[in-house]
């Protein structure tokens, strides 16, 4: 199996794809609070700072802006309060879109989803100025795949913004991450969602995925220019930003 998630059990890129979607669609009625519990309301601050690193192309007149993976839709609507132009919201997870729509349906705004998968996006070439993805690009069951199919969807100029978990460079603080996320979050996460398994998955996951430098490398090989990342609250996460050469 190429460089992809690799969920328990998971023999082949199908397999482990249908695994994360049925997950997912399993802690969708409990994904926003334990969110917020397990990332102490951090969560907020990182998709704040995104739209902030985003802002002059979502101020951009009539971008084309589409949030993949867009779960609940929490980064899907603080993308929509950044810009006059609708944004799009993706998933491959029924129940989660089904949660962002009544996020959209209270807030009045309009945004809309529509349910893909991020490796086989229903978007024409060369059509969105800014595409996005918040703690869900790990997921994906080939990282490679879903980079070509960012750049083969964005516009020449277009920018593509991955914010992601990843490894604490500082050692002492990866210790005490390492700690957290094997010990405390599966438990606290098992506890409030009902499903252990999938929270046993997440941190796994995490500790599987490239670290920062290394997704960077993986973007210039794909073929983004102008690559950048930026750790935010200690490493616990990492913004990657990339473009499509002009």
């Amino acid at each position: 199996m190429s460089e992809g998630t690799t969920p328990p059990g998971a023999q082949n890129e199908e397999q482990a794809a249908r695994w994360v979607r049925r997950m997912f669609d399993g802690v969708a009625p409990r994904y926003d609070l334990l969110n917020h519990v397990l990332s102490f309301n951090a969560d907020k601050y990182w998709r704040w700072k995104t739209v902030r690193e985003l802002q002059p192309f979502l101020a951009k007149p009539g971008a084309r802006i589409v949030d993949l993976c867009c779960g609940s839709g929490d980064l899907m609507l603080a993308l929509q309060q950044a810009s006059s132009e609708s944004v799009l919201g993706s998933d491959f997870s029924h129940q989660m879109l089904l949660t962002a729509k009544t996020k959209i349906a209270n807030s009045h705004v309009t945004s809309k989803v529509f349910e893909a998968d991020a490796l086989r996006l229903p978007l024409a070439d060369a059509s969105c100025d800014v595409l996005t993805a918040a703690f869900g690009f790990r997921n994906l069951a080939n990282y490679r795949r879903g980079l070509d199919e960012l750049l083969r969807a964005l516009k020449p100029g277009g920018v593509a913004a991955i914010l992601e978990f990843t490894t604490p460079p500082n050692f002492l603080f990866r210790a005490f991450y390492n700690f957290y996320s094997r010990r405390v979050l599966p438990r606290i996460g098992g506890l409030i969602s009902g499903s252990p398994d999938a929270y046993k998955y997440l941190p796994d996951s995490v500790r599987k995925f490239p670290d920062a430098p290394s997704l960077a490398g993986q973007f210039e090989a794909a073929g983004f220019t102008k690559v950048r990342f930026r750790y935010l609250t200690f490493g616990v996460v990492a913004l990657h930003i990339g473009q499509k050469a002009a």
